[in-house]
């Protein structure tokens, strides 16, 4: 249950406090003095501390109450105190509060406002409390994927692309073709390095082709190889990217753009490891490990005719999922701060338009708005001016869950701190709330 302790040597305050605070189903601890309060501390988990500045009759000084607070502070340094007299200069208390006091009221105090303050400061403790449990999770777990598996340097923090990669290193050594989905730009083709650097086969080659970026008559060629006069222009037999990749793995980009015949040749490689070269009747063999990745719904070019079904099974054996960059907001300014690689800063506004706008180019339209921004910065913090990103679409395009840095604020303010009310306001849980609030730097990081 939630707990408060009151240190107060006035009976009598301990009793009003009490009854307010048992009447919002939060349990009162009472101490008359700084020795039983320090005591009950060690014996009762607390969640807050409400504690007098003065203990001594016809004492003003505070002095005794700031000797409590260190007290409380070295023995506790997370514990939220509130600083509570009639008598204490105002000097001492900001101090205090300055030193890590939560807040400071005076007696008479008004209950509205010691209660709201209570309320927030326990969602905080336990907010806090589950934020660091979820942040040392997702230390944890990028530590094992990081001890376990080669990771090619990726920069990443999200619990999403956790989980993506997770699923990646774990298949990367069965030997079995592996579909990678997800948008363009977001980053397959890295998530494709890391399955081979990963696999059986990774002291092999790892070929990477495009098919979307070669013309529907040349895939062939590329993909398997020419004999000398197979097509206009070739002067001289070429190797093929499945020949290049002999004993380690091939990655088909943009899989969906390979025309039927191309797709019925890759087929039987897969099946069978061997190809014949465009223009030549020999049959060649090599042995490949096959990824691809495709933006497109294969399912759908199936129903249309433009896509083998029979392939398709083939080469999504896994499918491992690569979500865009607006479902992983968590890896905005890690990879912000990546490409920036010192060069310069980012600013309070920059860094809340990096998080607020919804990156329909993913990871690619990231770095170039960094690069740019970090050649007109000039040495200085980066503006949103800088960033240059597009004016977002009517505010009702706008993801709803990522809120304003204005608008948390406001949100909070009309809610008189109450963190609960605020999040309900803006439609987002507690927890959601104090992420946004780290995020925009209005509370402490645990």
């Amino acid at each position: 249950m939630r707990t408060v302790l009151i240190i107060d040597d006035n009976p009598s305050v301990g009793e009003a406090l009490s009854l307010l605070l048992s009447l919002h189903d939060i349990r009162p601890l009472v101490a008359l003095n700084q020795a039983e309060g320090l005591a009950a501390l060690e014996r009762e988990r607390v969640d807050v501390v409400i504690q007098d500045m003065n203990f001594t009759a016809d004492t003003t000084s505070g002095e005794e109450g700031v000797e409590l607070f260190r007290a409380i502070r070295e023995q506790h340094p997370d514990l939220p105190v509130i600083l509570l007299t009639a008598w204490t200069h105002l000097e001492t208390a900001v101090e205090l509060v300055k030193a890590g006091a939560a807040d400071y009221l005076a007696k008479p105090w008004d209950d509205h406002k010691l209660l709201a303050t209570v309320e927030n400061l326990l969602e905080l403790s336990e907010s806090t409390r589950e934020v660091s449990r979820a942040r040392r999770e997702r230390r944890r777990r990028r530590e094992v994927l990081q001890t376990t598996y080669d990771l090619d340097n990726l920069v990443f923090a999200s619990e999403a692309m956790a989980r993506t990669l997770e699923l990646a290193c774990q298949v990367a050594r069965a030997e079995v073709p592996i579909l990678i989905t997800g948008p363009n730009g977001a980053g397959k083709e890295r998530i494709a390095a890391i399955v081979h650097a990963n696999s059986l086969v990774k002291k092999g080659p790892f070929v990477a082709v495009n098919c979307g970026a070669l013309p529907g008559e040349l895939i062939e060629a590329e993909l398997f190889g020419a004999d000398a006069g197979a097509y206009t222009g070739a002067n001289k037999a070429r190797e093929g990217r499945f020949e290049l990749a002999d004993g380690g793995t091939l990655f088909l980009d943009e899989i969906g753009n390979l025309p039927l015949p191309g797709q019925m040749k890759l087929l039987r490689v897969l099946e069978t490891g061997q190809f014949e070269r465009l223009g030549s009747g020999k049959t060649r063999q090599a042995k490949v490990r096959v990824l691809s990745a495709t933006n497109a719904d294969l399912k759908a070019m199936i129903r249309a005719g433009t896509f083998r079904e029979d392939l398709y099974y083939r080469l999504n054996v896994i499918e491992v999922n690569l979500p865009p960059l607006s479902e992983r907001i968590d890896d905005v300014l890690p990879l912000a701060e990546h490409f920036l690689a010192g060069r310069a800063t980012l600013g309070d506004a920059a860094r809340e338009a990096l998080l607020t706008y919804p990156w329909p180019g993913n990871v690619r339209e990231l770095k170039n708005a960094i690069e740019r921004a970090s050649l007109l910065a000039g040495g200085k913090p980066i503006t949103p001016e800088l960033l240059n990103l597009p004016q977002l679409a009517p505010a009702a395009a706008r993801n709803l869950d990522e809120p304003s840095r204005e608008a948390v604020e406001g949100a909070l303010h009309q809610a008189e701190g109450v963190v609960s009310r605020a999040a309900q306001s803006l439609g987002l849980s507690r927890q959601a709330l104090y992420r946004r609030m780290e995020r925009y730097g209005l509370i402490a990081p645990a």
